[in-house]
């Protein structure tokens, strides 16, 4: 089933996924990946204040190539997942209501997903330049010395994903290769 979401997402939306939808993404998500989530959890830990809301916010985790001439963005494919684990507990306090990327999230990860009643997505790695052509404006926020791995703001339309982890727990990475494992 394919469904349609505009960004940030609210949280009546986000109950009614289920992990394996296919979900077309349009408006306005977050690019981070693990340094910009380093720096922020840098300034929660000495109790400063970081540099944007992120209530209700997108994550995804990216670091794009540099655009060629005349585009917006370079490939734009999803980091792992895994690597922002440590750190998705404390962007989930702080409102974030779904994170894309790759791969598979640890058990505190998922526990967090559901108190928070969050979702996590995942968007095909190795089709950076097809997802690319669904962003269609790119801004940095903050920590701009970061580079590719700045925090920035997308613009998006019709942004392709899958439901990995629904707002319930359910993991569709388990459900999905559970008939192969009889």
């Amino acid at each position: 089933m394919e469904i349609r979401l505009n960004a940030p997402f609210n949280k009546d939306d986000i109950e009614k996924l289920n992990a394996g939808d296919n979900v077309l993404i349009s408006g306005s998500i977050i690019a981070a990946r693990d340094a910009a989530h380093k720096k922020l959890m840098e300034v929660k830990d000495i109790g400063g204040q970081i540099p944007l809301d992120l209530t209700n916010q997108v994550i995804y985790y990216l670091g794009p190539s540099p655009a060629k001439p005349g585009e917006i963005i370079g490939a734009a494919g999803p980091t792992t997942s895994g690597r922002m684990d440590k750190y998705t507990p404390m962007m989930l306090d702080l409102g974030i209501s779904g994170m894309i990327g790759k791969g598979y999230r640890n058990k505190e990860v998922i526990e967090s997903i559901i108190k928070h009643k969050a979702v996590y997505m995942v968007a095909i790695g190795g089709a950076g330049a097809l997802i690319a052509k669904s962003i269609k404006k790119y801004e940095v926020l903050a920590y701009p010395e970061l580079g590719p791995e700045a925090i920035a703001r997308l613009e998006v339309i019709d942004f392709p994903a899958i439901v990995a982890i629904d707002s319930k727990g359910v993991n569709f990475y388990e459900i999905g290769q559970a008939k192969y494992k009889k």
